[in-house]
């Protein structure tokens, strides 16, 4: 099962540093809160992967409680990123454009994160790993932000309603919120 475990963070690590990459830029090109909040999100579960496979690892050994407590704070920290970036895109009234890239790997994730969320959440529960567990919401979260990621960069390239990506944005932090406390707490993923 550690294994498994390994083998599933490393997919996690590679797959982020992609998706962090690709929205990153995209989010530069475009002007894009959403893209920024998308990419912002990404950094957090590519560091909280990097947290739950540093457990395996002899010479870090980092406990269950303590990459818990971490995978809680960071999707915290991305709660904060994604508000502060989408109130002041609002504010200035920016306006983003098209971004086909965007779409692109916010389509890649909706697909792919919530295989991932589910094998990471089977295997947290089955070794009684919360910080694994831990890791499968922040996955689970990847995907619901990135429906809200898509659907305001959709609902942009067709009618160029400067408002949208960042109100988008803003619609996930509820969830990103509860499913910080969650983990802060050590439950595993309601969803």
């Amino acid at each position: 099962m550690t294994r498994h475990i390994r083998r599933l963070q490393v997919i996690t690590l590679v797959w982020m540093l992609g998706e962090c990459a690709i929205s990153l830029t995209a989010a530069w090109r475009a002007s894009s809160p959403v893209l920024l909040a998308f990419g912002a999100d990404s950094f957090v579960e590519l560091v909280s992967a990097a947290v739950v496979l540093l457990q395996y690892v002899p010479r870090f050994e980092i406990s269950e409680a303590r990459a818990s407590r971490l995978a809680g704070i960071l999707l915290f920290i991305l709660a904060g990123i994604v508000t502060c970036v989408s109130v002041l895109a609002l504010w200035r009234g920016a306006h983003p454009e098209t971004s086909w890239m965007g779409i692109g790997i916010t389509v890649a994730a909706l697909l792919g994160m919530p295989l991932l969320s589910r094998a990471k959440r089977k295997a947290g529960k089955e070794t009684g790993n919360h910080a694994l567990s831990a890791d499968a919401v922040q996955a689970a979260s990847c995907a619901w932000l990135a429906a809200t990621t898509l659907t305001g960069l959709a609902l942009n390239a067709l009618f160029h309603i400067r408002w949208i990506d960042p109100l988008a944005a803003l619609a996930a932090v509820p969830l990103i919120a509860m499913e910080g406390r969650k983990a802060l707490e050590g439950e595993s993923c309601c969803c």
